[in-house]
């Protein structure tokens, strides 16, 4: 069902229609998982380099959100039996069916900032 002014719609229609995008929120929600994603669909990493990479990202909190993507199938973590044991996280083929919605949400937020965030020394991004 496409989105269009002033049709009007049953109530079952419209929760329908919201639930997927619903689902789609629940599980990308937060401002980590989004930027996790984005940085293991350049290269797979270990746990300190991920965090070193993400600024800001607090370790517990990046375990939490390694965990519950994870969950959702959209990263995989891969045990090394070396010594020390070596842990290392990648994107999935079905997280990186996410790769066009996150661009469009990167260009978003580029026309956003130019929009509404006033630039700092020229610089906007």
């Amino acid at each position: 069902m496409p989105v269009t002014k002033k049709q009007p719609i049953k109530k079952e229609e419209c929760t329908q229609y919201m639930l997927p995008l619903r689902d789609a929120l629940n599980v990308l929600s937060g401002k980590w998982k989004i930027i996790i994603l984005l940085a293991l669909s350049m290269k797979d990493y270990r746990f300190k380099e991920l965090q070193g990479e993400i600024d800001g990202i607090a370790a517990k909190m990046l375990s939490k959100e390694l965990k519950e993507l994870e969950e959702n199938e959209l990263i995989k973590r891969t045990v090394y039996d070396t010594m020390p044991i070596a842990i290392v996280y990648s994107i999935t083929p079905y997280g990186k069916s996410l790769e066009n919605v996150i661009e469009e949400l990167r260009k978003w937020g580029l026309k956003h900032r130019k929009r509404i965030i006033k630039p700092v020394g020229g610089v906007i991004f």
